[in-house]
């Protein structure tokens, strides 16, 4: 249900950001903004789960505790780069958020590559 409820949230914000975009169009992007904000309080429920299940994951498994920590790292980054670069585009500035994006992108690269490596040497290690 509550996938229910923010399509609903998120249709009602549009629709309000339509209706308001001819009349007053500086309030479109603080509707957007709010829907927004409104949306990320709704899923910090989620994330926090997801964040309980992820720990008794790296307790329950022998897998070091350093990939949990950089895969929780590689999903705030891409959460709140798309949320503030879909933010940028719709107040018209195309431009910043697709910088974002792309310092989003570098950011979960950058983390990534100890986990490539370890994988690496892991798969170098069963052909040596």
């Amino acid at each position: 249900m509550d996938i229910l409820r923010i399509s609903i949230l998120g249709t009602v914000g549009v629709l309000l950001g339509i209706l308001l975009k001819s009349r007053a169009p500086e309030y479109t992007s603080l509707i957007t903004m709010g829907i927004g904000l409104v949306i990320l309080g709704l899923a910090v429920g989620k994330i926090g789960y997801l964040f309980q299940s992820l720990e008794k994951l790296k307790e329950s498994l022998p897998v070091d505790g350093s990939y949990v920590t950089t895969l929780l790292k590689m999903i705030g980054i891409t959460y709140i780069g798309q949320f503030s670069s879909g933010i940028c585009k719709d107040a018209g500035y195309a431009s910043t958020g697709a910088q974002i994006d792309l310092f989003c992108r570098l950011s979960v690269m950058v983390l990534s590559m100890p986990v490539l490596l370890a994988l690496l040497d892991t798969i170098q290690g069963f052909l040596a």
